[in-house]
């Protein structure tokens, strides 16, 4: 093709698309995107890329959005105009909160019927600013290429977010002289994030850390999203500091790890709440200081000085002040951070810090997550600890509510292999984000965990997991209820049950699955569950799970809104003078109070044998 030929604007989208590698779109045709699947037949034809056929446009966006978390790589969705669009606005705002790079785009009708309340004719251009980092309507058919271009620039750059383009029909339709445009052509004026962190707040930085007794790494999606995992190891490593994450910077470091506390917040780990309670210096690595970690605003981790490094500058100090704040890609500060250290020779005192690990470790063994037993059934903790001892290394997808909390608080993950709606909290949101996440890694192991409430959001996606075969593996934790909202009624509102109990009316899941033509298993039993689980990772195809828990579970510790971090809810200690004894795991060396039958980090069954006084 030349330079410069005449061509359909549906042509230049798709081809450019092309050009910024784009591999497979998630969506769903109508009349108004129509000259935009002609020419996408012809590339399927040609092997170029491939369209998924999505049930819901809904879900388009979620498949999207788990493609783009899994890899980095910008996703891309496609829906028609009018509810097509407007379907796509809750995937939107989930991607625009957790700051994920997509590409949406929406059939517009002719420029002509603009404003004249056409059949199917919305102002997604309108509606979606508040939810997008920018949003495009297309006019000119010459301006395709580029403003392509410009949307996955500012989609994948800076903080990442969702780009909306509505492309009017005609203009799909209209032939022009096409000049395509390549990545990295653009520049646009006015728009330059920072990147590089400020040098003299970096060495101010480095004081305070070598100044600390008592530090703490408190880590976000920011520090994924960035791919910081090396140097935040190095740093943990360099300084001997503890790390917390939150829900979304799970797996940003090895969770097995002595010094990871896990996750912090409302349903965080007691130690890791207690450490941000107790620290004397809070460093932020790519965190926005949300209200289910600290709702209480500058009274959060009171005792400590907080050092804030993020890109985007409307963060930093926006809910807590810092002591010392740097705008800048968590990445590239904490380079230029352990450079300037290794330059001065900056190691600290390998015993500095030593007394301040140790109390943490007393408090993990004081305080540890709880896995029930009950003589009858499955807790839902259960399932989580066994999905986590069979399949150490998946792509793990949830939905949002209890089930969530438990899978963050008990599975081990690495970079991007966590995927969860965190700011927004999406419900339905873990099935089709598990099929973005296996269309991209088609040779990784995808786990979806879902609640039997979250499941029923967008159950209809397994008409596209059967179609395309996507190997995925659905584990329901069904307990009946809408469990977090049960929960919520149950501790402040005096067991006042309204509307979240979904005995009725609630289909078998497995033989929902059947009909799909997809293979399922329904159990209910602890002896099954091993077995269960087994049959399910090893099955080579898409397979659904649905595991009927003990109902009235709650899941603990909890802070309560308003709370600060160390007043927590369901906090037991394990630890009494008269019963120092603990256990140590056989399996990850794990000390366990002497009561616990199974591994608090790995589930691995305890004995008697491995009693340390």
């Amino acid at each position: 093709m030349q330079n410069q030929q005449q061509v359909s604007g549906a042509f230049a989208l798709i081809d450019s698309l092309k050009r910024h590698g784009v591999k497979h779109i998630f969506g769903y045709p109508g009349g108004a995107n129509l000259p935009i699947y002609d020419e996408l037949y012809r590339a399927e034809q040609a092997g170029d890329l491939q369209h998924i056929l999505v049930r819901h446009e809904q879900a388009a966006a979620h498949a999207a959005d788990g493609y783009a978390r899994a890899t980095g790589r910008v996703g891309v969705c496609l829906a028609t105009s009018g509810p097509g669009a407007t379907n796509l606005v809750t995937g939107l705002a989930t991607a625009y909160m957790d700051s994920v790079p997509m590409v949406a785009i929406t059939g517009q009708v002719p420029r002509g019927s603009l404003g004249s309340d056409a059949f199917q004719e919305i102002d997604i251009y309108g509606i979606t600013l508040p939810i997008v980092k920018h949003s495009y309507l297309v006019r000119n058919p010459a301006d395709i290429s580029r403003i392509v271009a410009e949307a996955f620039h500012l989609a994948n750059s800076g903080r990442p977010g969702p780009v909306l383009i509505d492309i009017p029909k005609d203009v799909g339709i209209a032939k022009i002289d096409y000049r395509p445009v390549e990545p990295g052509q653009v520049k646009l004026i006015g728009y330059k994030p920072t990147v590089k962190g400020n040098p003299r707040q970096i060495h101010q930085a480095l004081e305070l850390i070598q100044q600390a007794k008592k530090p703490l790494l408190y880590v976000g999606g920011g520090a994924i999203i960035s791919n910081s995992h090396a140097e935040i190891q190095e740093l943990i490593e360099r300084f001997k500091i503890p790390i917390t994450t939150t829900l979304m910077g799970k797996g940003i470091f090895n969770e097995n790890h002595p010094l990871c506390l896990g996750m912090l917040g409302m349903h965080g780990t007691a130690y890791s709440n207690f450490a941000v309670a107790e620290c004397d210096l809070l460093i932020a690595l790519g965190v926005r200081f949300d209200d289910r970690v600290a709702s209480q605003g500058n009274d959060f981790a009171k005792n400590a000085k907080v050092i804030h490094i993020d890109i985007d500058p409307a963060e930093v100090g926006k809910t807590r002040t810092p002591d010392i704040p740097i705008v800048g890609d968590v990445r590239q500060v904490l380079i230029d951070l352990l450079r300037h250290a290794h330059e001065l020779g900056n190691s600290i005192d390998p015993e500095k810090n030593n007394s301040w690990c140790e109390h943490l470790a007393q408090l993990r063994l004081e305080y540890p997550l709880e896995i029930p037993q009950p003589e009858t059934g499955i807790s839902p903790q259960e399932v989580i600890v066994e999905i986590a001892r069979q399949a150490p290394d998946a792509f793990y997808t949830t939905d949002v509510g209890q089930h969530q909390m438990w899978s963050a608080q008990f599975l081990k993950t690495g970079p991007r292999r966590w995927i969860s709606s965190g700011g927004l909290g999406t419900m339905g949101y873990g099935l089709p984000a598990a099929v973005g996440v296996k269309i991209a890694l088609p040779h990784e192991q995808v786990i979806c965990i879902s609640g039997d409430g979250s499941f029923q959001m967008n159950m209809q996606e397994l008409g596209t997991i059967s179609q395309y075969n996507v190997g995925i593996k659905v584990i329901i934790l069904n307990n009946g209820w809408l469990g977090m909202v049960r929960q919520w009624q149950h501790l402040f509102y005096d067991d006042r049950y309204e509307a979240t109990n979904l005995e009725k009316g609630s289909p078998n899941f497995a033989k929902l699955a059947d009909v799909y033509n997809i293979r399922s298993l329904n159990i209910s039993r602890r002896e099954d569950l091993a077995n269960a689980i087994a049959e399910l990772l090893t099955y080579d195809g898409p397979m659904l799970l649905d595991v009927r828990v003990t109902r009235n579970e709650d899941c603990f510790p909890m802070v309560a809104p308003g709370h600060g971090n160390d007043d927590m809810m369901g906090l037991k200690s394990t630890i009494t003078p008269t019963n120092p004894q603990v256990l140590a795991c056989p399996s990850c060396g794990t000390l366990n109070p002497i009561n616990h039958k199974c591994c608090s980090e790995c589930g691995v069954q305890l004995t008697t044998d491995f009693v340390l006084a």
